[in-house]
C-alpha cells in the first residue's frame, strides 16, 4: 500500500496520515448486570488519505485500519463500522458549472450551528466512538450519498441524497451498556439488539436541502429533511425489532458576531410522520427542538463557550394517555446546558479542554475532560475521560454511568 502511495506522488496525488494507539478502562466494574469489559477501548489505528486534484475533479480517499482487542464485533461492516477497515471517505467532486459543485460517495457531512448538539444535522454520528474515547472527529460517521452545492450570487443551495438509509452508528450493547425499556433493565454484550434494517436502495432513502447565505455579516440557513429517525426509537411488537420510523424535519439557524464574542441560534420541527396524532406509544411523538449559544475568548488563549438546548414533546396528553403501564413516564420538556472551557499553553502545545452536559429535566450529566499535547509536529499525547452522572437509571446519559472511563492515546502523524 505504502509503495503504490509514495509512486503517485509524482503524478499530483498527495498522502498522509497517522498511527495512533488508544486504551481505556471503566473506572469501576460494571455493576448494571450488563456483563461488560473492564476495558472500553485497546485499539491500534492507522489511517491514509489520499488525495488528487485536477482542473475539473477532486478524488479523496481517506480509510482507517483498526486491530481492536476491546470490540464486541469483528465481522467487516462498514455501515456499522465494525471490522478490520473503517471506510471514512471515497469520493468524487467535479465541477459542471462554474456555480455549481458534485460531490459523489462517502463523505463526512455537517450542517447546523452546535457544539456536539445537533438539530438539523440529521447525518449519521457514531456515538459509540464518542463514549469510549476515540477522537472527538470520529462523532461523524460517513454518509454515502450524492451532494449538489448551487452557488448562485443571491444564495447558496445545498442538496443531499443518500439512496440507502445512513443510520447512527448507535449503542447497542456490545461495548456500552445502555438502558432497554423492552427488558426494563440495563442492557449489554450478552443481549443483541434486534433491528429492522432499512437496507432497501431507492426506497429507504433521505433527502437534505439547506438555504443559507451570509446578511450583514450573519449567516442565515434553512433546512429540510425527509427520512428516518436515524436512531432505532421505535418498536414492533410482532416481530420484536427495534425500527427507524419515518421522520420529516423542518429548521433554521442564524450565527454571528455579538459584543465581544459569537452567538448561536437553531430552531427545528421534528415531524414523526409515522405518528402525527401522538398516540402510538411505540413510535416517538413530533418535537420541537431549539439551541442557543454563545461563545467568547476571556482571556488570552482561554475561551468559554455556552448552549441551552430544549426538546419539547407535542401531543403530550395523547402520549400520557397511550403510555403502556408500569412505563417511565417523560416530561414533556429536556432541558440540557453545556459548558466548553479550553485553555492553551506552552505555545499552544499543550491545550486543556472541559466539555459538559447537564440535564436539569432529568438530572443528569456528562463530563469530558481532555488533555492534548503536541510534542513535535508528528507526534502526539492525549488523556481524557469520560463521565457520566445521574439519579436514575433510565434518563439519557444516566443510562452509561456504568460506562464512565479514562482513556490514554498517542498518534504519530505522517
Amino acid at each position: 500500500m505504502f509503495v503504490l502511495i509514495m509512486s503517485t506522488t509524482a503524478y499530483g496525488w498527495q498522502w498522509h496520515g497517522f498511527i495512533e494507539g488508544r486504551s481505556g478502562v471503566r473506572f469501576q466494574n460494571d455493576d448494571s448486570g450488563a456483563n461488560q469489559r473492564k476495558a472500553i477501548l485497546n485499539e491500534l489505528r492507522g489511517q491514509v488519505d489520499l488525495s488528487h486534484s485536477s482542473d475539473w475533479a477532486e478524488w479523496r480517499l481517506r480509510t482507517d485500519f483498526v486491530a481492536d482487542e476491546g470490540a464486541g464485533e469483528h465481522n467487516l461492516d462498514l455501515e456499522r463500522g465494525h471490522g478490520v477497515i473503517d471506510l471514512r471517505e471515497a469520493n468524487l467532486v467535479f465541477f459542471p458549472h462554474d456555480s455549481v459543485d458534485v460531490k459523489l460517495g462517502r463523505q463526512i457531512l455537517t450542517w447546523g450551528t452546535g457544539d456536539l448538539l445537533f438539530i438539523n444535522d440529521m447525518f449519521p454520528k457514531d456515538w459509540q466512538s464518542f463514549f469510549i474515547g476515540r477522537d472527538e472527529e470520529y462523532l461523524k460517521a460517513p454518509s454515502d450519498a450524492v451532494l449538489i452545492s448551487f452557488f448562485p450570487q443571491w444564495l447558496n443551495v445545498d442538496l443531499v441524497y443518500i439512496p440507502k438509509f445512513n443510520s447512527d452508528r448507535y449503542i447497542s450493547g456490545e461495548r456500552v451498556s445502555y438502558w432497554n425499556p423492552m427488558l426494563n433493565r440495563h442492557a449489554g454484550r450478552n443481549d443483541p439488539l434486534k433491528v429492522e434494517e432499512r437496507s432497501s436502495w431507492f426506497d429507504d432513502d433521505e433527502v437534505s436541502l439547506r438555504l443559507y447565505r451570509d446578511v450583514d455579516g450573519y449567516e442565515l440557513a434553512l433546512y429540510a429533511y425527509d427520512g428516518f429517525w436515524k436512531n432505532p426509537v421505535g418498536y414492533h411488537p410482532a416481530q420484536a425489532q427495534q425500527t427507524f420510523p419515518r421522520l420529516r424535519v423542518f429548521g433554521s439557524s442564524i450565527r454571528g458576531d455579538l459584543l465581544s464574542g459569537l452567538f448561536n441560534v437553531e430552531a427545528g420541527y421534528y415531524d414523526s410522520a409515522s405518528d402525527r396524532s401522538g398516540d402510538d406509544p411505540l413510535v416517538p411523538n413530533s418535537e420541537y427542538r431549539l439551541l442557543v449559544g454563545y461563545e467568547q475568548e476571556l482571556a488570552r488563549n482561554f475561551s468559554a463557550a455556552v448552549q441551552y438546548y430544549l426538546e419539547y414533546m407535542d401531543d403530550y396528553s395523547a402520549y400520557r394517555q397511550t403510555l403502556p403501564i408500569g412505563s417511565v413516564e417523560k416530561d414533556r420538556a429536556r432541558h440540557v446546558v453545556t459548558l466548553r472551557l479550553t485553555k492553551q499553553a506552552l505555545s499552544q502545545n499543550l491545550q486543556l479542554s472541559l466539555f459538559g452536559y447537564w440535564s436539569p429535566s432529568d438530572r443528569d450529566g456528562y463530563l469530558r475532560p481532555t488533555i492534548k499535547y503536541k510534542a513535535s509536529d508528528a507526534l502526539s499525547l492525549y488523556l481524557g475521560a469520560n463521565v457520566f452522572v445521574g439519579e436514575e437509571n433510565y434518563t439519557f446519559f444516566g443510562q452509561f454511568e456504568d460506562n464512565s472511563n479514562l482513556y490514554l492515546g498517542l498518534r504519530y502523524s505522517f
